[in-house]
């Protein structure tokens, strides 16, 4: 991988309980290959969220890091809305 060419991905936070981590759903559309029907999936990341200023609902981007623990290697960059909540 090309240095500088990090993934990104947009995801809306479904838990804040554990300290410095979020888990982010992110969700993708696409074609089935056979059947041409519209499909989607949806797969959880453990994102890191140094001041834990993300709560449940918010819609936030997150990037690919080095591994910060056995299964935590994204991290928060920004939040793109709000909860609906708040």
């Amino acid at each position: 991988m090309e240095r500088g060419k990090t993934k990104t991905k947009e995801g809306v936070v479904v838990s804040d309980k554990m300290t410095k981590t979020v888990v982010v759903r992110v969700e993708r559309v696409y074609r089935h290959p056979v059947y041409h029907k519209v499909m989607k999936i949806a797969k959880k990341f453990k994102a890191h969220d140094e001041k834990g200023e993300y709560k449940v609902g918010d819609r936030v981007e997150i990037m690919e890091c080095r591994p910060l623990s056995a299964d935590k290697c994204w991290r928060v960059v920004r939040r793109i809305s709000l909860d609906s909540k708040s």
